[in-house]
């Protein structure tokens, strides 16, 4: 079993910035994904961006050059630095994991979810 615990979810004016953390713990493997999903009002749970074991990251093209994810494998953390924060971008975060479990195949986790609430 997996848990993730996130933090840093507030409420900012457009432009500020926040930084959202998530600790996973449980059965890690060592290959895996971790990420960001929001979902907002009336809307589908959408990717923000992602970062594999190896370092390699994928963000949506709406937080490109904003956003940054980050991810210290030994702790088994993720960040995702917010800059330049819009309206648009209020939703709920979810941090997620998903790895290749020998015997299982593909498990994928998620966190409880913070709020984020960006003001015009």
């Amino acid at each position: 079993q997996v848990q993730l615990d996130e933090s840093g979810g507030g409420l900012v004016q457009a432009g500020g910035s926040l930084k959202l953390s998530c600790t996973a713990s449980g059965s890690i493997f060592g290959i895996n994904t971790m990420g960001w999903y929001r979902q907002a009002p009336g809307k589908q749970r959408e990717l923000v961006a992602t970062m594999t074991s190896g370092g390699s990251a994928n963000y949506a093209d709406s937080v490109k050059g904003r956003f940054t994810i980050s991810r210290d494998n030994a702790k088994n953390t993720e960040h995702l630095q917010m800059d330049s924060l819009k309206p648009e971008d209020t939703a709920i975060y979810y941090c997620n994991l998903g790895q290749l479990t020998p015997g299982r195949g593909v498990q994928t986790y998620w966190g409880q979810g913070t709020q984020v609430t960006v003001s015009s």
